[in-house]
């Protein structure tokens, strides 16, 4: 079961995945366009969202635990008003840089943004319909291909790797040290071989069975009026942009 996977009949969930994909992508050009200063639109860039959320049924409190994934990139903008250099100012009584306090500002609400967007993709859209809607957009075969098969396998890896953690430990052998790493990096080599040898063993399956380098598409296009509804946010959002400029 995929975890940012939402199964649901909202509206959002039937749009075509190539409308929500193109969709996304324009809203993430908007947000990452504007600028830093334009305080307003970005609130308006979350209250277009907030609507999609709505048409889809997506709890807040779901998005917000997957958004930790973005954790690394919070440290890094509350880091930089204390590493910029330049004209410093205070805020809440401690001096910080006024570029490095801007250029935080940037990288949070923009990464938010970015992040929440494609928790919102992922969500209405199941990695199946994905490399469809990749598919259909004409993206490369090669991209599709490689994408089709991480979602796939990956979830086969990660338990292919507990099966291996598991087997040392039963084998009285856990290295968890740094003077371990030797054992670490041979067990993470036997998992590349693994994994390779079964990729080749699945490729030889695929093609055997008529593979040519594209999953079978269902045949559902995406009308005028599914592209028009897909892409209402991602219009209100150039709105937005242009409002700003």
């Amino acid at each position: 079961m995929n975890p940012l996977h939402r199964p649901g009949s909202t509206p959002v969930h039937r749009l075509p995945a190539q409308v929500k994909i193109v969709g996304a992508l324009l809203l993430v050009l908007c947000v990452v366009a504007t600028e830093r200063t334009a305080y307003w639109a970005f609130g308006a860039y979350l209250g277009v969202l907030g609507g999609v959320w709505a048409a889809a049924r997506i709890p807040p409190g779901w998005l917000a635990k997957r958004a930790l994934i973005e954790t690394p990139f919070v440290v890094l903008a509350l880091a930089a008003p204390f590493l910029g250099g330049g004209p410093t100012t205070e805020v809440l009584g401690v001096t910080v840089s006024h570029g490095g306090l801007l250029a935080g500002w940037n990288i949070l609400v923009k990464g938010t943004l970015g992040v929440l967007t494609s928790l919102t993709l992922a969500a209405t859209t199941s990695p199946r319909d994905l490399v469809v809607g990749l598919q259909r957009l004409r993206v490369p075969a090669v991209v599709v291909t490689i994408a089709t098969l991480m979602l796939r396998y990956a979830e086969v890896l990660v338990a292919e790797a507990r099966r291996m953690r598991l087997a040392r430990i039963s084998r009285g052998h856990d290295p968890r040290f740094l003077w371990q790493v030797g054992a670490t990096a041979r067990g993470i080599g036997t998992l590349f071989l693994r994994s390779y040898e079964r990729g080749e063993r699945v490729h030889l399956a695929m093609v055997s069975r008529g593979y040519r380098g594209a999953l079978p598409d269902p045949g559902h296009r995406a009308g005028a009026s599914a592209w028009l509804t897909g892409l209402a946010p991602a219009l209100a959002a150039g709105a937005v942009l242009a409002a700003t400029l």
